[in-house]
């Protein structure tokens, strides 16, 4: 019989070696590599340290079959259940992470307190909190009636002894993961192996028990949930909630979900009272625009099934420093880098004697290609100080030969600009879609220079009229 092989793990970063060693070269803790046996971790437990049994053959099928729509818990609270994918499904396990004090706790006892009232059994385990600080933010949020049942537990086998003792609850809300500890594993909370562990035990018991599971989960600094990243890879869902400290606005961000679209967004706005929903978010990022102000472009964008239109601003200003400065909040760096160096090479617009700074209105953040063309636009207005027309948005992904291409779903961003009073669009030529309102009749080039030549030969004439 092969002789078990033994792994060393830190408990900090979840780094594996082959042999002990006092730091931890990953992440530089001193004293955190602890050894395990290679029966732990996933698919492991106390019936992986007994004598191993015979395996049993299982039930094969085919791919073809009839397929049931898995049930939903729907909370009422749209943009929560538009990020879930329709709420709830029970027997699923949802991660959601997000910074401190974001409004993670508030958004949950918002969700429970309404499910609670509409007659399902709710229990949430506070792990961080003590049972007086739960019921102060309730009362806060004036939730306090709703028939929620309330503990303050960390320990995973005392948990699942109460979530046992009765009825199966509906859903079990866990705040928060990093704090849970199991007595299978022998290393302090927080933990990469207690973190893993507990997540799949409580994992285990939702699918068995067909309750809906939602784990509150720390994040690092880099804004990534803190512990072992395959607790991502265990769960159902992963959402992040996200916002800035100056502004009043949270976005609930679906990166991953089985039943369901990712890349969707729930949008709510924090107040005295709690979370309140924003139905249409396009609004909220463009409440406060000045329309005449050169270097600023609207842009519609998308995030899931949602159109978003944001507002974009750019100021580029003389420098007399060697090295001009280039500063980005919302966007990519790298991706302004580039959107500079065509308009340099195509289109004779020079930045090398100038510091450009890029802002994202609002604080919203934007991953997508299509905001290329905007973003364009806006250095290019902020260069010859000519602001663009206030009812006008912008959409298209600009390629290294100047060339402005196509993007996805531009009939659903000519509906929403329509619907907020855009009457223009500046979007790529060669869109598949049949396009109608004011998509029909926007301008579409299919070069980067024929936009700087518009913008430009609208300042000639303003300069012609001026004289």
């Amino acid at each position: 019989m092969a002789k078990p092989r033994a792994q060393f793990i830190c408990q900090n970063c979840g780094t594996v070696y082959s042999r002990w060693a006092g730091k931890c070269d990953a992440c530089g803790a001193w004293n955190t590599i602890v050894e395990e046996g290679t029966s732990g971790g996933i698919g492991g437990g106390p019936a992986a340290m007994r004598s191993a049994r015979k395996g049993r053959p299982v039930a094969l099928t085919s791919l073809q079959g009839e397929i049931e729509d898995a049930p939903r818990i729907v909370t009422g609270i749209a943009e929560l259940d538009r990020a879930t994918g329709g709420g709830f499904v029970p027997g699923s396990a949802l991660l959601v992470g997000g910074d401190p004090g974001i409004g993670k706790s508030t958004l949950l006892m918002q969700a429970a307190a309404a499910l609670a009232s509409k007659g399902y059994r709710i229990v949430y385990v506070s792990g961080e909190e003590a049972v007086a600080q739960v019921r102060l933010r309730a009362q806060r949020l004036g939730v306090a009636s709703a028939p929620v049942e309330l503990a303050a537990e960390t320990n995973v086998e005392d948990i699942l002894a109460t979530l046992a003792d009765g009825k199966h609850p509906d859903l079990v809300i866990l705040d928060s993961i990093q704090t849970l500890w199991t007595d299978l594993v022998e290393s302090a909370p927080g933990t990469v192996t207690q973190v893993r562990s507990s997540a799949q035990s409580m994992i285990r018991f939702a699918k068995a028990s067909g309750s809906a599971i939602v784990l509150v989960g720390h994040v690092t600094k880099e804004g990534q949930i803190a512990g072992p990243r395959v607790v991502e890879h265990m769960v159902d869902g992963v959402l992040y909630f996200e916002g800035e400290g100056g502004h009043h606005y949270r976005i609930l961000r679906t990166v991953k979900n089985r039943f369901g679209p990712t890349d969707e967004i729930g949008v709510f706005e924090m107040g005295d009272k709690g979370l309140r929903e924003v139905s249409n978010p396009s609004e909220l990022f463009l409440g406060e625009r000045q329309e005449k102000a050169p270097g600023a472009a609207v842009f519609a964008g998308m995030e899931g099934t949602r159109p978003v239109l944001v507002e974009i601003q750019a100021l580029v200003a003389p420098t007399s420093l060697g090295t001009p400065r280039r500063a980005v909040v919302g966007w990519d760096g790298a991706r302004l880098s580039m959107v500079l160096a065509v308009l340099e090479a195509h289109c004779g617009v020079r930045f090398g004697q100038h510091d450009v700074y890029l802002n994202v209105a609002g604080g919203y953040r934007i991953s997508e290609p299509a905001a290329d063309l905007a973003v364009a636009a806006a250095l290019v207005s902020s260069m010859t100080s000519l602001a663009l027309p206030a009812d006008c948005v912008y959409f298209g992904e600009i390629s290294l030969s100047g060339a402005i291409r196509p993007v996805a779903h531009a009939q659903a961003r000519l509906k929403e600009a329509e619907k907020l009073g855009f009457g223009q669009a500046v979007m790529p030529a060669s869109s598949e879609e049949t396009l109608s309102g004011i998509g029909s009749k926007g301008f579409q080039p299919r070069m980067l220079i024929d936009l700087v030549s518009r913008i430009a030969g609208a300042r000639l004439r303003r300069e012609a009229d001026d004289d």
